[in-house]
């Protein structure tokens, strides 16, 4: 057989159900491979920095790898900006590129790139592998180091020659499971007892991601309320009594005062690595505390910015269930708050961003999952949107790049096709991937693309006036009626001129079981957005 054949045969031992990417040239062998495998779909994208970003939030949605695919030179690059983000945000991700004949490396052959050297700062593992009989060991190596310890993304380089190369048929490799970090059990102990001696409030991060029960939980053991950062929005309801807001980046004021204004109370953070947004620009108060307990598997955070008091190095769920068993041989009981009921007030009919967003969710289902750019739209959503259910948004706010968004939808329709799915975007980020909606409507993919189109960069237009007090007339553009782009792509399309346009009763349907729609807001909004800390921040350079 075929040494690709192998790398095929592995990822389908593991369970893997889609690759995202491109085919050509330097990948086709494995492209042709997969005509004689149903269980892997092809998911042949627009551009393979989209294809890496569906990869990635398909592996966060399910919590497996995800696995996407270009070719040498340019696709390689291409998925290189994924597999930053990958990195970023700790996700096991495969990056299979291809590559020159093992014979012309180094001979200026077509598309020649040392991928190799280009991937190694940004991926745990990366590889060119040089004979075929490798191939397949050196695949299960990088999936092995991908799923262990902190998760992250890997990278191989697969010579055109190698992948058609003959190669014997032998037992493939295991496919590894991610074993959990498990805490240090007296370091679980020392926490309970001091948390349980002083009152505080529990700082969740995205980290927590699968850990909820259990944040909820320890709350509740502890009597204490709940505050979470802009990339964890979501991940609580609203309709839980303890949840007090988002702190950070376009945040609460309710949630800043609980944690800056008293620094008596202790901290409890799960699954944050105190980033920028996260912590308001590294506010002071934030580590002002009585008493700080860290909750991550990535023991590089602890002491980054603030000190940590007790340490727990361990994935956020089991390290929970240990303190969480602590805090009850202590003598606390749990007081389950239950649930509260979360009404829809009435929108003002302003054609604002806020009453444009706030109306739309009084249209869509209370389990829609919502994936959000980057642009100014994107603090509207964290500060003014509703959080109905759980894990209900994604929003990137770490490494931040235009256009994820809408990658990101296709990748967690692909992965809970239960749930609707919303894409939140600008007009600036869908110029960058926007002709993925051509790949959802290719798949049938029933998501709403919301698109905030204002006709410039918004964020760095608002952000200009305010840092600069000016902003330069070329960060405007020319108005496009993207409805119109999606009309003539074959895709369903509704333009919003005027806050009545969403009386319309074909707004009361946005989504189809058979496809995406596309909902063009042309909307310019000169309010600033709820991002001022941010632009502080920036403010604070060059003084």
């Amino acid at each position: 057989m075929k040494a690709v054949r192998g790398v095929v045969d592995y990822l389908v031992l593991g369970g893997v159900s889609y690759i995202f990417g491109i085919p050509a040239g330097s990948v086709n062998a494995f492209f042709d491979e997969l005509y004689d495998v149903p269980e892997i779909e092809p998911v042949v994208a627009k551009h393979e920095g989209a294809a890496s970003y569906m990869a990635a939030a398909y592996a966060r949605a399910t919590g497996h790898l995800g696995v996407c695919i270009g070719s040498s030179g340019p696709g390689s690059t291409n998925l290189l900006t994924g597999a930053a983000n990958a990195a970023r945000e700790h996700l096991p991700v495969l990056f299979l590129t291809g590559h020159v004949p093992v014979n012309a490396i180094g001979r200026n052959a077509s598309q020649e790139f040392d991928s190799e050297a280009v991937y190694k700062p940004f991926v745990k593992y990366s590889v060119t592998v040089r004979r075929p009989e490798d191939l397949v060991d050196e695949v299960a190596k990088a999936v092995t180091i991908a799923l262990s310890g902190v998760p992250g993304p890997v990278h191989v380089a697969m010579p055109i020659d190698v992948q058609l190369s003959e190669a014997e048929e032998l037992p493939l490799p295991a496919f590894p499971r991610r074993e959990k970090v498990l805490p240090d059990p007296e370091a679980v102990r020392e926490a309970a007892v001091r948390l349980a001696q002083t009152p505080g409030v529990v700082f969740v991060g995205q980290g927590a991601r699968r850990a909820i029960p259990e944040v909820i939980e320890t709350a509740e053991l502890l009597g204490w309320p709940i505050v979470v950062t802009p990339q964890a929005k979501g991940l609580i309801p609203e309709s839980y009594p303890g949840y007090i807001g988002v702190y950070g980046f376009a945040g609460h004021e309710k949630a800043a005062e609980w944690v800056n204004d008293h620094p008596e109370r202790a901290l409890l953070i799960v699954g944050s690595s105190l980033g920028e947004t996260a912590t308001s620009n590294y506010s002071k108060p934030l580590g002002e505390r009585q008493l700080i307990v860290q909750i991550d598997f990535d023991k590089t955070v602890f002491g980054r910015t603030y000190r940590c008091d007790v340490p727990l190095r361990g994935d956020a769920d089991v390290t929970l269930q240990w303190l969480n068993r602590e805090l009850r041989e202590l003598g606390l009981c749990r007081h389950a708050r239950g649930t509260q009921p979360v009404a829809l007030e009435s929108v003002p009919s302003e054609f604002k961003t806020q009453n444009v967003l706030l109306a739309l969710q009084r249209y869509l289902p209370q389990n829609t999952r919502y994936t959000v750019d980057i642009g100014e739209h994107m603090s509207y959503v964290i500060h003014y949107m509703r959080v109905l259910d759980y894990d209900s948004y994604e929003i990137n706010v770490h490494f931040g790049p235009m256009g994820i968004a809408i990658g990101s939808a296709i990748g967690y329709a692909l992965a809970d096709p239960t749930r609707p799915v919303v894409c939140i975007t600008g007009d600036g980020c869908f110029f960058m991937h926007g002709m993925e909606v051509l790949t959802a409507k290719e798949y049938q993919l029933p998501i709403l693309f919301i698109v905030i189109n204002n006709a410039r960069l918004g964020m760095v237009h608002h952000g200009h006036l305010l840092q600069y007090h000016r902003a330069h007339p070329r960060f405007q553009q020319d108005p496009v009626n993207i409805a119109g782009m999606a009309a003539h792509l074959g895709v369903p399309a509704l333009r919003v001129e005027r806050f009545e346009d969403l009386a319309d009763p074909r707004a009361e349907n946005l989504l189809q079981a058979d496809g995406p729609v596309v909902l063009d807001v042309a909307l310019v909004d000169d309010q600033v957005p709820p991002m001022g800390d941010r632009v502080k921040f920036l403010s604070s350079f060059g003084r």
